[in-house]
């Protein structure tokens, strides 16, 4: 599943000096999408499978949930590569949800720079038995 084009030129992704490197976690601190572009705001996927159902493992969610976010950027024109920025909300948050989390999303990225990235630890999600979800908003040329 990794991609190996060249990064979109209406996106730039930067992480100032000053700030520790956040690359090995998955994300930079700040992405510029270039006008003229067009917005796509994919709502938060979750590990729903088609019938709409979870499985118990948060792995499974994880994996479950970016192939989802996958195909709702593909309906809309994008890939993985136009996200600008995600949201990650995570049930009962640890390092080893964070590792898990982390293993997946970089081995989607492959070579292409980490978007910027914030990560929520919530209570609870929407569905009963649902520990992920992401929601990104890509930009792709007008």
């Amino acid at each position: 599943m990794q991609l190996q084009s060249p990064r979109p030129p209406y996106l730039e992704f930067i992480n100032p000096p000053d700030l520790y490197d956040p690359r090995l976690n998955g994300y930079s601190h700040v992405a510029v999408a270039h006008r003229p572009a067009r917005t796509v705001f994919a709502a938060g996927q979750g590990g729903e499978d088609m019938a709409g159902g979870l499985r118990a493992d948060f792995a499974a969610q994880v994996n479950q949930a970016l192939a989802n976010l996958r195909i709702a950027l593909q309906a809309a024109g994008a890939d993985i590569p136009d996200i600008a920025k995600v949201t990650v909300l995570v049930v009962d948050h640890s390092m080893e949800r964070l590792a898990i989390f982390s293993r997946a999303w970089q081995a989607l990225l492959g070579d292409w720079p980490a978007p910027a990235c914030t990560l929520i630890p919530v209570p609870r999600l929407a569905l009963d038995g649902m520990l992920f979800e992401i929601e990104a908003i890509a930009v792709l040329p007008e």
